[in-house]
């Protein structure tokens, strides 16, 4: 009895992960009659530029018919996390390189080459290498401070927009030339940012 009870909890965790993994993704969306980017941004709960970006738009203009991919929307357990990594990655960097460190993360979050959720692309293993130092190291379990989820709200608040970063660095710490090789998009703090 024990054996089944112990097979059920798994099959429905395993349940639980799979459907929290689907409502994470990014969903598709056909454009209706009367559907604007505003009110699609409305309607997912996600910026009209994360819409325009993870589709490749420059302009608002969308046609009936057309399927466009809409970002998912952050959970609250996924803010919670982001925010850790961002106090362990950026803590005595300026309030922007807090928020460009978010926003590194949102932009691989809607990239076609990472993981479409935060959990995913937080916790990214790569040819044995983990995305982001904190997750090794274990500081990413800190609580995070008032300024990095204050920097995570408002690099939601501004999803899409941007340079397009999908990588920072400090180029006196880091270890991986990889990044160096990278196309520049800002500086800020200690931190060179590139796409």
């Amino acid at each position: 009895m024990m054996k089944f009870v112990l097979l059920f909890s798994c099959i429905i965790l395993s349940f639980t992960l799979f459907t929290n993994k689907a409502e994470a993704s990014h969903s598709k969306h056909q454009v209706q009659s009367g559907d604007t980017l505003y009110l699609l941004s409305e309607q997912y709960g996600v910026p009209m530029e994360a819409i325009k970006r993870i589709n490749e738009r420059s302009s608002n203009t969308i046609y009936r018919g057309e399927q466009l991919t809409i970002p998912a929307r952050v959970t609250a357990s996924e803010r919670d996390l982001l925010a850790r990594l961002v106090h362990a990655e950026a803590e005595g960097e300026p309030y922007a390189g807090k928020v460009a460190v978010a926003v590194v993360v949102l932009n691989r979050v809607d990239h076609p080459s990472f993981p479409d959720n935060v959990t995913d692309v937080i916790n990214e293993v790569n040819s044995g290498y983990y995305a982001f130092s904190p997750v090794q190291n274990g500081r990413i379990q800190r609580p995070a401070n008032d300024e990095a989820k204050r920097a995570v709200d408002e690099a939601l608040q501004f999803r899409g927009q941007g340079n397009g970063s999908l990588y920072f660095y400090n180029p006196k710490t880091a270890t991986s030339p990889y990044v160096s090789t990278r196309q520049q998009t800002i500086v800020i703090g200690n931190h060179i940012f590139a796409k």
